[in-house]
């Protein structure tokens, strides 16, 4: 008989300091049968639709919501959620259930719950019948995990590796994994080590330390213990205020416990021990303008100025003008920067192609960025943001498959640089972004770009330079600036510890 499997996914990386709200109507939803227009786009989602195909599981989807990170999220949310889930798991049970799967995040948090997968996989174990269902699903790099969430799990499976180009992988390895739990009837174990230590964005890429040596440690456990299904490496994601927010380690078992839990202690060692590792500051705008300009000069482009405390992918706004104008004062031609920002497209209604207007760029949506800049401005283009990436595996895929839209569009031009002004927030992870607009990045004498690490399989193949650089903004590399309330404590590096 074909397994019957329930499959729903929630996806938000919640950026806590923000102002505001994430409300439902900031996600996208699809229910049911919707959920099937994911096959083939890249997205975890999709992998796990295509090993319910091989398996030949009757696949019962539920519910999916995902949204750009943001601020924290509305309690409507999760009350959607679950109303969405619990009335498919009722209605399926009735014909029984062998199995469940989940795409999460692992860094959700919401005003009344900081730990939403936590909360959630409780409601689940509470439905009749389903605490001995097996539960597995796929989790993102950056997700801040309890032990609740991962103990009262068979089968949760994390990116590898950042730039998340293995989402859909890592989905289709937790499926199959389920597959195994439902063919030989086999129940493994989860187990779970945290480590008070957490990592800037900029120290959580897969390429460099920490990160490498820590996913190639993982590896070669999983080798060396033919009974560990999985060991997982979270980064963590460190703008979230929560007890749990740091680098953690997970693993699952269908042997000893205890085995795969000496595992895990190795890694939070290393870790620990290594602690220097993460601690990555950027060195500030002003003090790159120099070299910037030298690269520029001997023809080193098109070059990357990465602003990390601008970062998209991380939360932040992605209108901060700071690069923007270090570009104009310093009259750095053929450069281009992208800006989210739909007030000024909304000023530029009704202006025809070619022609000019005084318009106030940026700086709008966050107190810790720089002020608007005022620019005379001249139109290039307009479109509706929709593209394809040209990347099925970027960064990208993992969190919206490869259909991407920016919403309306402008592109504009002050002082030789061009401007691509979005109105809906969209992580710079696939060039896809600017050459659907017309822009040749390869023509460019330099890139700003908002993002952390995410950017860099799109953005290294073009670049002959990239500068990383401080500015002003809600993603500061700095974890030390940010109001921490409800972490746990001491931590690295917000406390002195000795270890």
């Amino acid at each position: 008989m074909p397994k019957r499997v329930l499959l729903a996914g929630l996806f938000h990386e919640t950026h806590t300091f923000l102002d505001g709200t994430t409300a439902l109507a900031d996600f996208s939803v699809r229910r049911g049968a919707e959920l099937l227009e994911a096959t083939g786009d890249g997205s975890p989602l999709s992998g796990a639709l295509e090993v319910a195909t091989s398996c030949r599981w009757t696949l019962l989807p539920a519910v999916d919501l995902r949204a750009t990170p943001s601020a924290i999220v509305d309690d409507a949310v999760l009350d959607f959620f679950w109303d969405q889930f619990r009335s498919a798991y009722e209605r399926e049970r009735r014909a029984g259930l062998d199995g469940i799967f989940l795409v999460l995040h692992g860094a959700m948090a919401c005003t009344s719950f900081r730990d939403v997968e936590g909360e959630l996989i409780d409601r689940i174990r509470s439905l009749p019948g389903a605490r001995s269902l097996p539960l597995c699903g796929v989790l993102d790099l950056h997700g801040n995990l309890s032990r609740r969430t991962i103990e009262q799990s068979q089968g949760l499976i994390a990116y590898r590796m950042n730039p998340h180009t293995d989402a859909r992988q890592a989905a289709v390895n937790a499926a199959l994994l389920l597959d195994r739990i439902l063919t030989t009837g086999q129940q493994p174990v989860s187990v779970f080590e945290a480590c008070p230590l957490m990592l800037p964005p900029t120290a959580t890429g897969t390429a460099d330390e920490p990160m490498k040596t820590l996913e190639a440690m993982a590896r070669q456990a999983e080798e060396d213990d033919p009974n560990l299904a999985a060991v997982n490496v979270f980064a963590g994601y460190s703008f979230a205020d929560t007890y749990d927010t740091g680098l953690s380690f997970s693993a699952v078992t269908f042997g000893d416990p205890e085995d795969a839990r000496q595992s895990l202690r190795k890694l939070r060692d290393y870790a620990l021990a290594n602690r220097q590792l993460a601690h990555v500051v950027e060195r500030p705008l002003a003090e790159c303008v120099p070299r910037i300009l030298e690269c520029i000069a001997r023809g080193r482009t098109p070059i990357a100025i990465v602003e990390p405390a601008d970062n998209i992918g991380g939360g932040a706004p992605g209108d901060a003008p700071t690069i923007l104008k270090m570009l104009i004062e310093n009259r750095i031609e053929r450069a281009a920067v992208v800006l989210n920002d739909p007030e000024a497209i909304g000023a530029l209604a009704g202006l025809p192609i070619g022609r000019s207007r005084r318009l106030r760029l940026g700086g709008k949506a966050n107190r810790l960025t720089d002020p608007p800049l005022e620019l005379e401005v001249s139109l290039v283009s307009r479109s509706d943001g929709r593209f394809q990436l040209e990347d099925r595996e970027s960064h990208l895929a993992s969190m919206y498959g490869v259909r991407i839209d920016m919403g309306p569009c402008a592109v504009i031009q002050s002082s030789g640089v061009t401007i691509l002004l979005t109105s809906k927030k969209t992580p710079p992870f696939d060039l896809g972004q600017l050459r659907s607009q017309g822009i040749e990045p390869e023509k460019l004498s330099a890139i700003g770009v908002k993002a952390a690490v995410a950017h860099r399989r799109a953005y290294d193949r073009v670049t002959k330079e990239s500068f990383t650089v401080a500015t002003p903004g809600p993603c500061s590399s700095d974890l030390r600036i940010f109001p921490f309330q409800h972490v746990r404590r001491p931590i690295v590096p917000l406390d002195q510890i000795e270890f």
